[in-house]
Order: C-alpha cells, then sequence, then structure tokens
C-alpha cells in the first residue's frame, strides 16, 4: 500500500482540502477492501468525514488533512488485517473503527488476529480491545475476575484460554465451575439421577467445551479427571493443584461462598472468575459475593480485575443496546429512590409519614 497526499481546492466552508491517494498493488486484497457487492466500501464511506473514490488499484481519500490521516489509518489497519489472512466482514470493520476512535496504543490489526485456539478451521480471538486485555491480564495473572454484561465473551475467552492450556501442557486439568442458584444449591429437591439434577446448570460449559474440543474426547477426559464440570458446592474442602479453575456466574455466589472458592487455589493453579453484577439472582437481601470481594482484593498483587461493558458485547447489535437501555433505566430508578428518601418526612412510597392509604 502506497499513500501520497496531493493538494485539492477549498471546501465550501473555506477549509484547506487535501487528496490522499492509496495504492494498492495486490487485487485480491481490493477485492476483500470492497467487499461482497461494496459492502464494506459502503460503511467506509458513511463512517469516514473524508470523501472516499475507487477506481482501479486506487483509493483516492478527499478532506480535510485530520480527517484523511484517520482515513488513511483505517484503511492501513483494513489491508493488514487482510495480510494476516483475515476475511472482511462489516463487524471487524466497525471494531477496527471503534478501537481507532478511542486512540488506544494498541493496533486493530494486532488484537484481530490474536489467535488463542484453532479447531476445524474456526479460530478463537478477541474481538474487541476489552477482550484482548482480559484475555492479555489472564496470561500475566494468577487470579483474574472477568466482570460485565452478557455477550461480552467473559466465559467463552476464559474457557478458550484454559484449553489453551491444558493443550500446552501448563496444567495438567480443567476445573468449570457454576453455583446452582435457581436451586439453593439443595439438589436433592430436583427430579432425577444426580447428572440430571445438575446438567441445566452446567450445559452452557459443556456448550463452550464443544466448540473447542473434539467431542468425542470430552467424554474420556472426563472421566481421566482432566476435565471436571461441578457445582461450586461441591468445591468445598479441596485443594486444587496445576489446574486452571474457573467459576462462571460469579455474582450468584455469598461472600462466604466466594471465599471458599478462592482460597481452594493451590500450586501451579490458575483462577478465572466471571458474572455480571447487574444479574444477581441471590433471594432478597444477600450480598453478591463478586460484588464484595473487589473491595476486599483490589490491592492485592497478581489479582486483576478486567471490567468489559457494552462495547464489549460480541452477540446481535440489539444486545449491546439492550445493555445500555437497563444501565440508563437502572441509574434513573436509583436517583429516584434517593431522591424520595432526601426528602424529610416522606415514606419511599411517596406518602406522608404515619398515614395510611
Amino acid at each position: 500500500m502506497t499513500g501520497t497526499p496531493n493538494p485539492s481546492s477549498a471546501g465550501s466552508s473555506g477549509a484547506a482540502r487535501v487528496q490522499t491517494k492509496i495504492s494498492v498493488a495486490d487485487p485480491k486484497i481490493m477485492v476483500n477492501l470492497l467487499g461482497a457487492k461494496d459492502e464494506i466500501l459502503r460503511l467506509i464511506e458513511r463512517t469516514l468525514a473524508s470523501d472516499v473514490h475507487v477506481r482501479g488499484n486506487e483509493i483516492t481519500i478527499t478532506g480535510d488533512p485530520a480527517e484523511n490521516a484517520i482515513a488513511e489509518r483505517l484503511f492501513a489497519e483494513l489491508i493488514e488485517l487482510i495480510e494476516r489472512g483475515e476475511t472482511l466482514s462489516v463487524d471487524s470493520v466497525r471494531r477496527t473503527v471503534a478501537m481507532l476512535e478511542d486512540a488506544t496504543s494498541e493496533r486493530p490489526a494486532e488484537v484481530l488476529t490474536l489467535n488463542i485456539l484453532s479447531r476445524r478451521g474456526k479460530t478463537i480471538r478477541p474481538k474487541t480491545l476489552g477482550q484482548k486485555r482480559y484475555v492479555d491480564a489472564i496470561d500475566q495473572n494468577t487470579i483474574v475476575f472477568g466482570i460485565g454484561p452478557a455477550g461480552t465473551g467473559k466465559t467463552y475467552l476464559a474457557m478458550a484460554k484454559a484449553v489453551q492450556a491444558l493443550t500446552a501442557k501448563q496444567v495438567s486439568r480443567i476445573i468449570l465451575t457454576r453455583p446452582a442458584v435457581e436451586a439453593g444449591e439443595r439438589l436433592g429437591f430436583l427430579p432425577g439421577t444426580l447428572n440430571e439434577k445438575i446438567d441445566p446448570y452446567l450445559r452452557p460449559l459443556y456448550d463452550a467445551l464443544h466448540d473447542m474440543l473434539d467431542p468425542e474426547s470430552i467424554p474420556r477426559l472426563m472421566a481421566a479427571g482432566t476435565i471436571e464440570v461441578a457445582p461450586l458446592a461441591y468445591m468445598r474442602g479441596r485443594t486444587l493443584n496445576d489446574a486452571f479453575i474457573i467459576l462462571d456466574e460469579a455474582q450468584n455466589t455469598t461472600p462466604e461462598q466466594m471465599k471458599m472458592f478462592l482460597t481452594r487455589l493451590g500450586f501451579g493453579a490458575k483462577i478465572v472468575v466471571t458474572g455480571d453484577v447487574t444479574q444477581v439472582d441471590l433471594p432478597g437481601g444477600t450480598s453478591s459475593g463478586l460484588k464484595v470481594v473487589r473491595e476486599i482484593l483490589q490491592n492485592v498483587e497478581d489479582v486483576h480485575f478486567a471490567e468489559l461493558s457494552s462495547s464489549d458485547v460480541v452477540r446481535h447489535r440489539l444486545v449491546a443496546e439492550i445493555v445500555d437501555a437497563y444501565a440508563r433505566y437502572d441509574d434513573e430508578q436509583e436517583r429516584a429512590t434517593q431522591s424520595v428518601h432526601a426528602v424529610p418526612g416522606r415514606a419511599a412510597s411517596g406518602g406522608r409519614t404515619g398515614h395510611r392509604r
């Protein structure tokens, strides 16, 4: 890729406009850069403030010098993604733009090509800057808390790192656990065998495993104890050495359960705790262990808290908007509650103290 700036006429606003030309030597790269029926090009045109025109193997960018610089960097990142073997999609372009707008030190092409696992032609990798930093934190720390809304890949990426560690013989086993909070962990009250009772709570972990390992190998690994999937209650009293341990749905642990789990850590082990503090299912008045633990361990060395947000959601576009809408609603409800309590002589319901309605 080569870029050449050329002076151009002033725009209607009187601001100086320049032209920047980018030559793409490889026609295959240009085809990928444009997308099917120019889908990628149209998205780029809508995204950039500068005008973009393509003719043959040459891209002409016309606009304010600063805006042209942004456009040139975007094309450079997208072309590098293609050169690294990626097929551009609308989603990958949007994520590249978002990272450039955040002006982070990490390059989008490096973030979006960080491979964790590959199986049967499918590669698992971070799709956002927040996810990349989360994955880096897992590499660099013994205990990592991945906290964020649904759809941000907290558990999926943690499991990919666990399988990667097992494959590389960095650990000898993987232990996956969740609190069966809906049953109060009193599984004896549920119908069926033990496996049938715990299956609904652990099924998402099995599903992720099937994405990352050959399905026929999973029963063998579980029978050998190399992979263990169990309710949190089964962790009590154990010391877990040489293991990659994941606690999922940790917002539904009590502070006592969280302490019990974290103190299972043995030599050569790594722990990743994932959860969404906005979706606590504990009985009313019960504190979430995931909320409390941050206050307790915030300054402990080798413990990291990774925050993921709606910008890291990798499901349908609407999921991120739903997450943000609920966050706004919760904030408004909290402010309204605080406002009511701040009025002297008023009850929480808004009525006068001492009067029935």
